[in-house]
């Protein structure tokens, strides 16, 4: 089942994919534009991994690390579809990455890859977006590339792990102002989702709401305010997203 939250008419609501836009939990049907997107779940701790498609990373010019490269990233880098994410004045190089989002369903600690997907509760399209020019080095992304307020967008849908009928072999797409920009597929990430669980389970505990960023594949372009970007993951939807202005935000 897919499953998002919107804001409408003062409330949040539980909705569903309809024909006419989005249907809430209370029957009513609306138009993708006359509701405010949140997350589809409510977040908790965000892990994200850098690097993990091999020809992104050779794209960056970058060889293959010895464990996944992860961080966490802040409640405030949440945004939902359809939403707006600042392009500073003062940037040359800002690119979106398109991403699977893993949701933890079950406590995990210690987990063994064998039975990892067990934990999982479902999927979520991530646009995990990135200042080239704030990049310290890609061992260490510093918080102002990748902790930036509303520049990780996600859903719109929460779809669950059961819909998924092989989360090894999903296709990710990402268009800019309608032009083929990015495409790759889940069999190509350098360290899989039973992997990741396995690794970050062995140290820390994973809770019900976190999310595992699993990286994106190559092709990250400069977007520029005014652009619309799409990203697309089979069986999980459509996640929109606008670039927008210093003036948009009310800076000058």
């Amino acid at each position: 089942m897919m499953r998002g939250r919107v804001a409408y008419a003062g409330a949040i609501h539980e909705a569903y994919p309809h024909a006419q836009g989005v249907q809430l939990a209370d029957g009513r049907v609306c138009r993708e534009d006359q509701v405010v997107w949140l997350a589809p779940i409510e977040v908790g701790t965000m892990f994200a991994l850098g690097l993990n498609y091999a020809e992104h990373a050779k794209e960056l010019q970058f060889s293959k690390q010895e464990e996944p490269l992860v961080f966490l990233k802040g409640p405030g880098t949440v945004l939902g579809h359809r939403g707006f994410t600042r392009r500073p004045a003062d940037v040359t190089f800002m690119h979106y990455e398109c991403e699977l989002a893993v949701v933890i369903g079950r406590t995990a600690r210690n987990v063994q890859r064998d039975n990892a997907m067990e934990h999982v509760a479902g999927y979520m399209i991530a646009n995990d977006y990135a200042i080239r020019d704030y990049l310290e080095n890609y061992y260490r992304p510093n918080l102002r590339v990748k902790n930036r307020d509303g520049a990780t967008v996600l859903g719109p849908w929460f779809v669950d792990a059961a819909d998924i009928r092989d989360v090894a072999q999903l296709e990710l797409r990402t268009f800019v102002n309608g032009t083929l920009q990015q495409r790759g597929n889940t069999r190509d990430l350098v360290t899989d989702i039973p992997a990741l669980i396995e690794y970050l389970s062995g140290f820390m505990t994973l809770a019900p709401g976190d999310v595992i960023l699993t990286g994106t594949p190559e092709g990250v372009v400069n977007v520029n305010a005014g652009d619309e970007v799409v990203c697309e993951i089979d069986g999980l939807g459509r996640l929109v997203n606008t670039i927008a202005s210093d003036t948009d935000f009310g800076r000058t």
